[in-house]
């Protein structure tokens, strides 16, 4: 029972929901089998059996016997995770093939003007909220860097430099590839220096002794994240996100002020 438990819980990670999960165990055990096996045997309701196989059978799962009684043949396991697998490639293609259209539409237009109207009317105060979670902070930076007009100051750990070549090298080449001005200053030890290549290639890196976490983008709007990195969960990571043109520049100026004094990493 508890393996059976764990099962179904793993199975929901490709799709299938607690009644399906049994009712497809319970047809693995057997090979083939009725609705009514099925369903005493999973402890299935039977007025909910055949919805349940029906829908397994659209996903690839099972296969409907021909002939009478009705009874259901199960689809081995690593055929089933190529269709699943098959089935995702598809729904991501697809999904990115409408993501397109909508971006080359009058849509997208309308509702950045409709967003910028409605932020003119805000209090600079009510623009700023909580990030949670490693995650979450990478992509919400991620987007700021790509929506930078002028600049790009950053600033983190020895720790934190490695994962964010690899979370923002995108956003950072086309900062770049704008002329972005992108500053980056981390305490860059000579074990991870050699790491760091492809990210001098993209930003200007300095030397600094002070691992301190933060993002301010054109002056404008800033991300400080005051966990260490180093000891925290990546889901317990947090950062504070304020837009406001008064203390972002507060943190740019005193990041130019340091920055003059810092050391060039190459």
């Amino acid at each position: 029972m508890l393996m059976q438990r764990e099962y179904i819980n793993q199975l929901k990670d490709i799709g299938l929901n607690s009644y399906e999960s049994k009712l497809w165990l319970a047809l693995l055990a057997k090979g083939v089998a009725s609705a009514g096996e099925l369903s005493d045997t999973a402890n299935v309701p039977r007025s909910r059996s055949y919805d349940v196989l029906e829908s397994l059978e659209k996903k690839g799962f099972i296969i409907m016997k021909i002939g009478k009684p009705i009874k259901y043949i199960a689809v081995q396991p690593e055929h089933v995770l190529d269709n699943v697998r098959k089935r995702l490639v598809e729904d991501v293609d697809l999904q990115g093939k409408l993501l397109s259209k909508i971006e080359q539409s009058p849509l997208i237009d309308e509702l950045k003007l409709l967003y910028k109207s409605g932020i003119k009317e805000i209090d600079p105060l009510e623009l700023t909220g909580s990030l949670k979670g490693r995650k979450n902070l990478y992509h919400h930076i991620e987007r700021m860097i790509k929506n930078a007009e002028k600049s790009v100051i950053l600033t983190t750990t020895a720790a934190g430099i490695l994962r964010e070549k690899d979370a923002l090298r995108n956003a950072l080449r086309k900062a770049k590839e704008r002329r972005i001005k992108v500053r980056i200053a981390a305490p860059v030890t000579s074990e991870i220096k050699p790491h760091l290549e492809e990210l001098a290639g993209l930003a200007e890196l300095r030397q600094t002794s002070t691992p301190a976490r933060f993002c301010v983008v054109d002056g404008k709007e800033a991300v400080l994240m005051p966990m260490d990195d180093e000891i925290t969960n990546p889901a317990s990571d947090m950062g504070i996100w304020v837009r406001s043109k008064f203390f972002a520049s507060t943190f740019e100026k005193l990041f130019d002020s340091t920055w003059a004094t810092l050391k060039p990493v190459f």
